[in-house]
């Protein structure tokens, strides 16, 4: 492991968490284990560190990918969750506002581990949601994609620290779905018909 470019993060929250089913962003991507962190503006120490991480992975890129020449503009997977998403330029969503936010992924075949406050392994895949705290391991790394070159993110081992308030995925669930609304009656009954001769018994 290279200690330069490897950060444990203070308390932090996450999103979109694909932590036990590797999912793909968009049809035809690779599937990944991914997560989004959620770094609070005011735990600087773990700025600081992703900060000396990336300039760290920055100096490997020059020295191993990129040719020996730094690229004008790199390229980082850290952004400003007060600001706009780099991808369609729309504010980041509420749970965003006040925090730094990137997302970190690692191949299918490398799912992270994932435990509790005591480091036990978490096996109930329900106590791992978006909108939890937890304390992630992640490494910064430099690529060169497509001739594109920049500073990726790959995701490491996650310790769920406590419980917070669910980010809606955009699924709904029973609750919100039927919620307190009675199940609609049948207004008048339903005559019977006869399954042999069709006609109404």
């Amino acid at each position: 492991m290279d200690n330069t470019t490897n950060v444990t993060t203070g308390e932090a929250r996450l999103s979109y968490v694909h932590l036990f089913q590797p999912h793909a962003m968009q049809p035809g991507q690779e599937a990944k284990f991914s997560a989004t962190i959620l770094v609070p503006k005011s735990d600087t120490a773990t700025k600081a560190r992703i900060d000396a991480a990336i300039e760290a992975a920055k100096r490997k890129g020059v020295s191993e990918k990129w040719g020996g020449v730094q690229p004008p503009v790199i390229p980082t997977p850290v952004y400003d969750g007060d600001g706009v998403r780099p991808s369609d330029g729309m504010p980041f969503g509420p749970e965003c506002k006040g925090h730094w936010v990137f997302t970190a992924s690692c191949k299918a075949d490398y799912p992270p581990e994932v435990v509790d406050v005591n480091l036990n392994p978490i096996i109930n895949h329900s106590e791992v949601y978006s909108g939890m705290y937890a304390q992630v391991n992640v490494s910064f790394y430099p690529y060169v994609f497509g001739g594109k070159k920049g500073i990726g993110c790959g995701l490491g081992p996650v310790r769920k620290t406590r419980d917070g308030e669910p980010l809606a995925s955009g699924a709904v669930s029973a609750a919100q779905a039927f919620g307190a609304t009675p199940a609609p009656q049948q207004s008048a009954p339903q005559q019977q018909i006869n399954p042999i001769t069709g006609l109404p018994m």
